[in-house]
C-alpha cells in the first residue's frame, strides 16, 4: 500500500515528507494505522548521527493507533483494537527470557537498525527505505509492528497524548519505579527535565519522595517541573549544583537521575548523592563520550551508578501501570505534551531542540494512504 512517511535522509536535512510503499503485515506482524506519534531525543540522535545508522530511515518509536490488518499467525490483536507501540524485543534470548526487554541480546539490531526478517517493509520508487526503527518507524501514516512490541489500549483514550508512553514517559518513571525504588520520604534529584525527567519527577511524586529536586537550563522547564510535583529547582548553569544540592537535602540526596548524557551534569548527579546512594543513567549522548566519577566519591561514599534502558520495562505490563496513573490524574500529559501535524515534523524538531517544547508529538490527521 501506498502511504506518507516522514523521512531522515541525513544530519543536516530536514525530514521529507514523501509517499512511500508499505508491504503487508508477515507472521507475527500486525499494520497499523497511526494516529499519533511522539518525537523523542533517540530520533534525534540518529539522525544528527549521533547513532550511527543508515540513511535514509523513516524513524519514529513511540506510535500510537489502530490495527487495519493483521499478520499469519496472530490470534492475540484484531483489526479495530487500539494499541500503543514501544521497543522491540526477540523473546528468546537469555535476557529475554529473565524478562529484561530492554537489554535483549538484539536490541540494538531490531530497534536502532530495524532488523526485521525479510527484509524492510517500507520501498520508495522501487527502492528498499530503511524501516522498522524500534520495530515501528511511525513518522508515517502506517506502519508495521510486532505482537511484541504493542500493547492494547481502551478506545476511550486519547492516542495524542499517551503515544510517548512507549518510550520517553516509560523511561522516566520507568527509572524510578523499577530500578531507583526510591523510599517513601526520600530525595531525589533529577537532571534534565524534559519529557523524560519531568516523568521521573511524577513517578517520585506518586512513589511518595519528600524532597524532589529538578535541574536544568532552561526556566521554564523548571517551572513546569515545579507545577508537577518537584519541591525545589535548581539551575544547571550553577556553579557547583552539586552542592546546592547537598545543602538543600542536608547531606546529598538518596537517588539521583541524569537524563542530558552531559558529562558535566553526570558528575553532578553522583556527586550530589550521600552515602550509599544510586544514580541512574539514561541518556544516549554521542558515541565514545566518556563519564567522569572521583574514585574517593564512589567508593567512599558507596555509591552506585546504573546504566538504565526503557527504564527496565515490560511494556505489557508497565503501560497499563502508567495508563492506570493516567485516568487517576497523578500522570497529567497534557501539561507537557503538544501536537503538531506530520508536515510540521520540522517545526516540531526545532521546538524540541531549543528548549520552547517539552513533548513535541506528531499527528497524522489529514493524511491517508497516498
Amino acid at each position: 500500500m501506498r502511504i506518507i512517511a516522514a523521512i531522515a535522509n541525513g544530519p543536516r536535512d530536514p525530514f521529507e515528507i514523501v509517499p512511500c510503499e508499505l508491504s503487508a503485515p508477515r507472521a507475527g506482524e500486525v499494520l497499523v494505522r497511526v494516529h499519533a506519534c511522539g518525537i523523542c531525543h533517540t530520533d534525534l540522535a540518529v539522525k544528527y548521527g549521533h547513532i550511527p545508522v543508515q540513511m535514509p530511515k523513516v524513524l519514529g518509536h513511540e506510535g500510537a493507533g489502530v490495527i487495519e490488518q493483521v499478520g499469519p499467525g496472530v490470534t492475540s490483536f484484531r483489526p479495530g483494537d487500539h494499541v500503543l507501540m514501544s521497543f522491540g524485543s526477540c523473546g528468546e534470548c537469555p535476557n529475554c527470557c529473565d524478562g529484561a526487554l530492554g537489554y535483549c541480546d538484539h536490541f540494538r539490531a531490531i530497534n536502532l537498525f530495524g532488523s526485521r526478517p525479510g527484509g524492510s517493509a517500507l520501498s520508495r520508487g522501487g527502492s528498499e527505505l530503511g524501516g522498522h526503527f524500534f520495530a515501528q518507524s511511525a513518522f508515517a501514516t502506517y506502519a508495521i509492528a510486532t505482537t511484541r512490541n504493542i500493547v492494547k489500549v481502551d478506545a476511550d483514550l486519547p492516542l495524542d497524548l499517551l503515544a510517548p508512553l512507549g518510550c520517553g514517559i516509560q523511561t522516566g518513571m520507568g527509572s524510578v519505579m523499577n530500578v531507583l525504588r526510591p523510599q517513601a520520604g526520600t530525595s531525589i534529584a533529577v537532571f534534565g527535565v524534559g519529557a523524560v525527567g519531568l516523568s521521573a519527577i511524577i513517578a517520585a511524586r506518586i512513589v511518595g519522595c519528600s524532597t524532589i529536586i529538578a535541574v536544568d537550563v532552561v526556566p521554564e522547564r523548571l517551572r513546569v517541573a515545579r507545577e508537577l510535583g518537584a519541591t525545589h529547582a535548581v539551575s544547571g548553569r550553577a556553579e557547583n549544583p552539586a552542592a546546592e544540592i547537598t545543602e538543600l537535602t542536608q547531606g546529598g540526596a538518596h537517588v539521583s537521575l541524569d537524563t542530558t548524557g552531559v558529562p558535566a551534569a553526570v558528575a553532578s548527579s553522583v556527586n550530589c548523592l550521600r552515602a550509599r546512594g544510586v544514580s541512574a543513567q539514561v541518556a544516549a549522548p554521542p558515541r565514545g563520550t566518556m563519564y567522569a566519577a572521583e574514585a574517593s566519591v564512589v567508593v567512599g561514599r558507596g555509591i552506585s551508578i546504573r546504566g538504565v534502558v526503557e527504564g527496565d520495562a515490560n511494556p505489557q505490563l508497565f503501560i497499563p501501570r502508567m495508563i492506570g496513573f493516567f485516568r487517576e490524574g497523578r500522570l497529567p500529559l497534557d501539561k507537557f505534551v503538544k501536537t503538531y501535524p506530520l508536515a510540521g515534523i520540522n517545526e516540531a524538531v526545532d521546538d524540541l531542540d531549543s528548549g520552547r517544547v517539552v513533548k513535541p508529538v506528531l499527528t497524522m490527521a489529514g493524511f491517508g494512504s497516498a
